[in-house]
């Protein structure tokens, strides 16, 4: 089983219009609507790729309920979350059909109290004991510690179990500290953390502040990987146009299951990739063709770089 983390679930509502335009009234073509947050978006993955998975984290409300009725028909994917007095937010994706463009809105989250942290912990530490894989993702709602992170990175290594971080800002600062088995920033996150903006030094000075291996996503430009074992940059093929939202939860997906598989960090490379890239053209947010997602595994390149030393 591989667990995933999602402290800020969230029901992802999608909207499809002609063109969007600001000061105007829409008619909207295509509305989806699914459970959403970093680490169920992983999950669902996870599951499409043929692996157990089991999500925890926080659900509330009206929107919590919805939530769990709709993750209740995602075969494969274990619900444990933890339910919440707060209600679960809403992220609503509007894409621009003319464009493949695509506007976000983030509402913060249910505010969590102590008991229902506490509550939290426990849960995970139990779910711990049949994890062969954890990720932790997305942002924190309120009420939970800025360090929250770090001691659950600190727990899943007293398990022995291996932790992907996937988040940002100061929580993904203390979270490095704890020293991760690998972290999934993108340039922006990986800059905000390193003061650089150049991928190669940045990823190297993230591994001296605690990451056993940084994997960046550098959108277009593909994922570059720095572990102890060596560098790689992955890059997708060129000209893909559409919706970026999940598309790095998908590719910490690939990250996961090939981590669990134990295959070498090219192949691992080359899935993430590829399955980041395929999220990027389906029509729904953080979902992906299965037809779509092989053939941009065969199209997507691999290569060494020359080792610095970190």
């Amino acid at each position: 089983m591989i667990l995933t983390v999602t402290l800020n679930t969230a029901l992802d509502i999608t909207y499809r219009v002609p063109a969007l335009r600001p000061h105007a009234s829409h008619r909207v073509s295509e509305v989806t609507e699914r459970p959403g947050g970093k680490g169920l978006n992983v999950a669902r993955v996870l599951a499409a790729l043929g692996h157990r998975a089991t999500v925890t984290g926080f659900a509330g409300g009206r929107t919590g309920d919805a939530l769990r009725e709709s993750l209740a028909g995602c075969p494969d994917v274990v619900d444990a979350l933890i339910p919440v007095a707060g209600a679960t937010r809403r992220t609503i994706a509007v894409v621009d059909a003319a464009t493949g463009d695509t506007t976000q809105l983030n509402e913060p989250g249910p505010l969590i109290a102590p008991a229902e942290w506490s509550a939290f912990q426990r849960t995970y530490e139990e779910l711990l004991g049949s994890a062969a894989a954890v990720a932790l993702c997305g942002s924190l709602p309120p009420g939970v510690p800025v360090g929250a992170y770090a001691g659950l990175v600190r727990t899943a290594r007293a398990h022995r179990v291996p932790v992907l971080l996937d988040t940002s800002g100061e929580p993904l600062r203390r979270g490095v500290a704890a020293r991760p088995d690998l972290v999934k920033p993108n340039a922006e996150e990986l800059a905000e953390l390193t003061g650089s903006h150049e991928p190669g030094q940045a990823t190297r000075d993230a591994r001296r502040r605690g990451a056993h291996t940084v994997v960046a996503s550098l959108g277009a430009k593909g994922l570059l990987a720095v572990s102890a074992e060596g560098r790689w940059r992955a890059v997708p093929p060129s000209g893909l146009r559409g919706n970026p939202t999940g598309a790095g939860d998908s590719a910490v997906a690939g990250l996961l299951s090939a981590l669990v598989e134990r295959l070498p960090w090219p192949e691992r490379l080359a899935r993430a990739t590829a399955l980041s890239a395929a999220t990027v053209l389906s029509p729904a947010a953080g979902e992906f063709d299965r037809e779509v997602y092989e053939d941009l595994l065969t199209r997507v390149t691999v290569t060494p770089e020359a080792t610095t030393a970190a």
